[in-house]
């Protein structure tokens, strides 16, 4: 796996791992994910993991929840750094006395840059043992802005939406919308549509990785997992196993379709109020 030139910015090439995630055994993931790391061939700018890929999506694991100075910090920092590619994915983490289900973006330059999820999926009890984060999260990475969010965030278009600022002619927020996820296949045909209208209403390329496979409370995950682009078209899907799912997006294309089809400018006005718990 090679790192593109650093003028290479048109193009980004993505990794999408859709992993059968390890019920509570953040060792053994983490080096089932270095094998993964090592099948990707050619070159690739970012590899995104599952929601809480470290132990599965559990309540339970808010009693060893990592800090940022633990094992999977650490070694999502090491892993960057050794391969030349940004790493995105969600791990419990305990922040002072509250434990989050944060999403960590990190760099090969060794920087990690983080968003707490804000939407807490209450059907599952997450809201009762995790803090629920605030502000969304852009990051700049090799010339695309990228928004990374976290699984049950898919269901809340207005958080999610691509914003424009007047004041800068034909830039909105983000080129990239980002989910990771433990979206189970009772749900399936959400996680598919949801996605797809992300895609169209935001002019924007999107992408969503799930697990697969069954978790440790019986549920279980038909994987899923999709690169979009801006009309949402998928360029790669993933079936229902444990795989790597490669795709590359273009800026060029993207601004393009931006040109031919500016939606965003008869777009609703917003602001979003502060949530409360």
């Amino acid at each position: 796996m090679s790192a593109p030139s650093a003028g290479s910015r048109d193009l980004l090439h993505l990794a999408l791992v859709q992993a059968d995630t390890v019920w509570h055994d953040p060792a053994a993931n983490r080096h089932a994910l270095e094998g993964a790391f090592d099948g990707i061939q050619g070159a690739c700018d970012l590899i995104v993991l599952p929601e809480t890929f470290s132990s599965g999506f559990s309540n339970e694991a808010v009693v060893w929840a990592e800090t940022m100075e633990g094992d999977t910090v650490a070694w999502l920092r090491r892993q960057a750094a050794q391969r030349g590619v940004a790493l995105t994915g969600s791990v419990q983490i305990r922040d002072g006395n509250r434990v989050v289900n944060r999403l960590l973006w990190v760099t090969p330059d060794g920087g990690c840059t983080t968003y707490d999820k804000r939407h807490l999926f209450r059907m599952g009890g997450e809201h009762e043992r995790y803090a629920a984060g605030s502000d969304r999260l852009v990051v700049e990475y090799r010339g695309w802005r990228i928004c990374p969010l976290v699984c049950y965030d898919l269901r809340f278009p207005v958080f999610a939406r691509n914003r424009f600022d007047r004041s800068r002619p034909g830039d909105l927020d983000y080129d990239l919308l980002l989910f990771v996820a433990n979206w189970p296949a009772a749900r399936h045909t959400a996680w598919e549509v949801l996605l797809r209208a992300r895609a169209m209403e935001n002019l924007s390329y999107v992408a969503g990785v799930n697990r697969a496979g069954t978790d440790g409370n019986g549920i279980p995950h038909r994987g899923g997992s999709v690169a979009l682009d801006f009309l949402g078209e998928p360029l790669a899907q993933a079936g229902s196993g444990a795989m790597t799912l490669r795709a590359t997006l273009s800026l060029a294309n993207l601004r393009a379709h931006r040109a031919r089809f500016p939606a965003h400018l008869d777009a609703d006005g917003f602001e979003l109020e502060e949530q409360h718990s």
